[in-house]
């Protein structure tokens, strides 16, 4: 891990500069059903995409959707930050984009079934308002697809 001490000026105060409060208490919602029968999404923020989408940007809000049958050996990392080490993504993508381990619950029975659609952001350029539009049109995608649950990667 990098201390902040080690990097330039200009990182540094990049980084000091999202030294949020807190976001709240968490919303807690009521289980309605049982996990068996939950329909999940994985939602990361590794800045992965498909060999043939757009690259992410430095600071780029947008997000990249990921079919659920998208073969993981075609996703790549466009993630910009310098500091991210990419080595545990390159040996397996499960790290940073869980599906094998996915497609094993719904096997065991022990979730119902995956979304159709996963998303991927790049994480670490901007503020989190600077998201919203983006999570606001993700949020109206998943619920679209009927998903009950995201398992989300901050990476």
């Amino acid at each position: 891990m990098v201390r902040i001490t080690d990097l330039p000026d200009y990182e540094q105060a990049h980084l000091l500069s999202k030294n949020m409060p807190p976001l709240g208490p968490a919303c807690w919602t009521k289980i309605n059903k049982p996990l068996n029968q939950f329909r999940i999404a994985l939602v990361t923020t590794a800045g992965l995409h498909s060999r043939d989408d757009a690259n992410f940007g430095f600071t780029d809000a947008t997000f990249r959707p990921i079919p659920d049958d998208e073969n993981p050996n075609n996703l790549v990392m466009s993630h910009s930050s310098v500091n991210f080490d990419r080595t545990g993504f390159a040996e397996d993508v499960n790290l940073v984009f869980p599906t094998d381990r996915f497609h094993e619950l719904v096997k065991s029975n022990t979730i119902g079934s995956l979304a159709s659609i996963h998303y991927s952001f790049m994480g670490a350029g901007l503020l989190p308002e600077q998201y919203e539009q983006s999570a606001s049109q993700v949020a109206g995608l998943l619920k679209k697809d009927l998903v009950d649950a995201v398992f989300l990667t901050p990476v």
